[in-house]
């Protein structure tokens, strides 16, 4: 069952659409990552599903219910801001417990019990957030968003101010929390590494639209245009045509395909196009060879693996870029092959 829904939402600020026809599913105990450059409406959409930006049309439903006409403070939706928003004269139980003016000094007492425990800040619950890292801080706002069982977490940027040597510790913590806490979440980042560790799905957006919305692998390995597979990752594209017998014809050889096959963007894939094949770096084997068509002209050593640039001897001296843990030398000869099956197409001149 859907957990939230969005129809053909748009946003206007400043009679400029920052927000254009938008439609995102996120199902229950999902997490769901907004990517995209800065500007993009990554952070406008997350103001819009918790009430804090006004739409101009469409609709936005969280388990059957229409959000629209339903104040900030009613859609029991938990927000945590990028610099945390903490109340520095409260302490971090008063922060915690912040919202719970309906509940009995027992039950009060009972949840910041709870959710120290959740997030590991026994003994802290009398220091002020100015007493706290970074890292406590982050959760401390989630404890305080948890509190109030939301149905829905949105987290804006919630990695921006982790020091990078424990941030990828944090997001494995707090997407512990979320999954434990068996609720939905959406949060917003620019970082596709932050993207790929913390969500099970990602919508990538561009000028206030959704680009593409797939699970993390499927979007990496399967993009819809050249601008998603640029931004997720090193890449390249591989000059190739296919000819009337479906076979596909580049540096790799020939390869021949089904007749199934389409395009990236799903259009159909017609005989005697001109094409680029993605290709990963590391989707590429190298093997030396004496006879190799291609020649190691750069290398640099990334810890876990190499990353070269091997030129390639034909008509337009094609520059692929490799990853492997292969040890290899500045003008080595080597032969390329392809190692997964089925090829990721597009048009060459279209992006």
């Amino acid at each position: 069952m859907d957990n939230l829904k969005i129809q053909s939402l748009s946003c206007q600020y400043n009679q400029q659409i920052v927000l254009h026809q938008l439609n995102l599913e996120l199902n229950k105990n999902e997490i769901l990552c907004l990517l995209g450059a800065s500007g993009c409406g990554k952070t406008t959409l997350l103001k819009a599903i918790a009430g804090l930006q006004p739409i101009t049309q469409g609709q936005i439903s969280l388990n059957g219910q229409d959000l629209t006409p339903i104040p900030v403070e009613q859609r029991n939706i938990g927000f945590i801001f990028q610099d945390y928003a903490l109340f520095p004269h409260l302490t971090v139980a008063e922060n915690i417990q912040f919202g719970l003016d309906k509940k009995s000094a027992v039950e009060k007492q009972q949840i910041l019990q709870n959710m120290l425990n959740l997030v590991h800040l026994n003994g802290l619950e009398n220091r002020y957030p100015h007493q706290l890292s970074g890292g406590q801080q982050q959760r401390v706002a989630i404890a305080r968003a948890l509190a109030c069982k939301p149905k829905l977490l949105l987290l804006d940027e919630p990695f921006s101010n982790i020091d990078s040597q424990v941030r990828y510790q944090m997001i494995d913590e707090i997407k512990q929390i979320v999954k434990q806490q068996g609720i939905s979440a959406i949060f917003v980042t620019h970082s596709k590494e932050e993207a790929f560790a913390f969500a099970d799905k990602i919508a990538l957006m561009k000028d206030g639209k959704i680009i593409q919305t797939r699970a993390t692998d499927q979007l990496y390995y399967q993009p819809n245009s050249k601008f998603v597979a640029e931004f997720l990752g090193k890449h390249n594209y591989i000059d190739c045509h296919l000819d009337q017998q479906n076979q596909l014809h580049s540096l790799f050889g020939i390869q021949p395909i089904s007749t199934s096959l389409k395009l990236a963007d799903q259009s159909p894939l017609l005989p005697n196009t001109e094409l680029h094949w993605l290709v990963r770096p590391h989707q590429i084997q190298v093997i030396p060879h004496l006879q190799g068509h291609g020649t190691v002209t750069q290398r640099q050593f990334l810890g876990q693996y190499y990353q070269y640039q091997i030129s390639v001897s034909d008509i337009q001296r094609t520059k692929i870029h490799v990853q492997t843990a292969q040890a290899l030398e500045i003008g080595q000869k080597v032969q390329l092959f392809y190692q997964d099956q089925q090829p990721i197409l597009f048009l060459k001149n279209k992006m």
